[in-house]
């Protein structure tokens, strides 16, 4: 089953290209059989000449990102966009949300969805879109958001996952919480699930775990591309053990999203670190697990400066203590090992029930995927996509910082000049608090 890429905006027209080239690397090693041929179907088709093009539809209301992207995949010379899959204006949206999704987006929805439809069409079964965007500019949040009203309208029965890039929490724009905002509280309406990258966490991995001194975008997109890549790419499942799954987005969200009001995917991955030092080291399996579940249970993004002292206790007023000292709460865990070994990897810790509610079955709680396929360079990877109160704590800062804003109406008449009115806000900011509530009381 093939999964259809649509990247929006100048954030989702970066971060694409570099996951689909870490996909095509990583498929394209030696004696990968099954794992390679599975990996290239998903997300790409061959041409007439048996080069690899991919499953995508690029975004933007500028063409230089959509150009620089298009020329990237070629000079690659091992894959390349459709000639005809991307759609560009030469007007941009000023970073404001409104102007995206009330002017840009309906203005050229027939034409984006004529593109993602000739995609689609070109698959013999689809898994799901999966579409690539930030929250905090113009067209990635605005026409991004319009954009996946639209596809949900268009494919009512199909999987829509949404990867959402945060924005530096020092500030980018001067309205990106406002943008945040908005777009949130709609996608928590229209997507099956939304995956999560913090430009600030991904940063602090670029500098203490890759030891780069200048980062740059590129660098942070490499890292996103990776952990992306670790999710996507083909794995054995519970319930395919010896097969590897053909359906990773309904894989992916049977395993993670049990309720509607629940749909905040994290991403955790160990070990990174830089090209030069992979060749001098060496991993166990008890070991990586065991700093990826303190990661989980301590609200660490990575294996660097983990808090020890926070600990599961069982139940009771125990329970309440650990709450106050930094427990991070699941709903549900996905565990996706890869490598050399993967078979002797004990997962068992992640199963205690104390890491979960009680109102979820202990069998939907924690699933586990494996691949001897080593991902990406690394002999042994792994992964933790987790519905937890991992978010809660960026959620709840965007959305005070753009309150905060909102009570002195600065910058919103920017908005209502191009149709978003106060209303629209104040139901935007008592969505994203309900969910707030949800994921604070679990």
């Amino acid at each position: 089953m093939s999964v259809v890429t649509v990247q929006l905006g100048q954030c989702g027209n970066q971060v694409g290209p570099e996951l689909l080239s870490t996909l095509c690397d990583d498929s394209g090693g030696a004696g990968r059989g099954p794992y390679s041929e599975l990996s290239r179907e998903r997300f790409f088709w061959e041409d007439s000449r048996g080069m690899l093009v991919a499953r995508s539809v690029l975004v933007d209301m500028e063409p230089k990102v959509i150009s620089q992207a298009v020329a990237k995949a070629s000079k690659s010379g091992k894959w390349r966009y459709w000639e005809k899959a991307h759609f560009c204006q030469k007007q941009g949206s000023g970073n404001n949300w409104a102007n995206g999704y009330c002017v840009h987006g309906p203005r050229h929805e027939e034409a984006v969805e004529d593109l993602v439809r000739r995609e689609v069409e070109r698959c013999d079964r689809l898994s799901g879109i999966f579409a690539v965007m930030s929250v905090a500019g113009g067209t990635g949040s605005g026409v991004g958001t319009f954009i996946t009203q639209c596809l949900r309208d268009v494919y009512p029965n199909s999987f829509i996952v949404n990867h959402l890039t945060w924005p530096y929490g020092t500030g980018e724009v001067i309205v990106q919480n406002y943008n945040s905002v908005l777009t949130l509280s709609r996608l928590y309406q229209l997507s099956d699930a939304l995956v999560v990258h913090e430009n600030d966490t991904v940063h602090k991995i670029c500098s203490r775990l890759m030891n780069i001194k200048h980062i740059s975008v590129d660098d942070i997109n490499k890292v996103i591309a990776h952990q992306l890549g670790s999710m996507l790419q083909p794995a054995y499942t519970a319930d395919s053990p010896t097969h590897y799954s053909r359906n990773p987005i309904g894989e992916l969200l049977s395993s993670l999203v049990c309720h509607p009001e629940y749909k905040l995917l994290s991403l955790c991955n160990i070990p990174q670190m830089s090209q030069t030092s992979l060749a001098y080291s060496t991993y166990t399996w008890p070991g990586l697990l065991k700093h990826l579940r303190q990661m989980l249970i301590a609200n660490a993004r990575m294996e660097e400066g983990i808090d020890w002292k926070v600990s599961v206790l069982p139940s009771g007023g125990e329970r309440a203590q650990t709450r106050r000292m930094g427990f991070n709460r699941s709903l549900s865990n996905l565990l996706i090992l890869r490598g050399k070994d993967v078979s002797s990897a004990d997962a068992g810790a992640f199963k205690d029930p104390a890491l979960y509610v009680s109102w979820v079955p202990p069998d939907d709680t924690f699933s586990s995927w494996t691949s001897p396929v080593p991902f990406n360079g690394y002999e042994k990877s792994a992964t933790l996509v987790s519905n937890s109160q991992f978010l809660l704590k960026p959620l709840d800062n965007i959305v005070r910082k753009a309150w905060n804003m909102f009570v002195s109406r600065a910058y919103v008449h920017q908005y209502t000049k191009f149709g978003i009115s106060e209303e629209d806000f104040l139901d935007s900011f008592s969505m994203l608090e309900q969910i707030i509530s949800s994921y604070t009381h679990l």
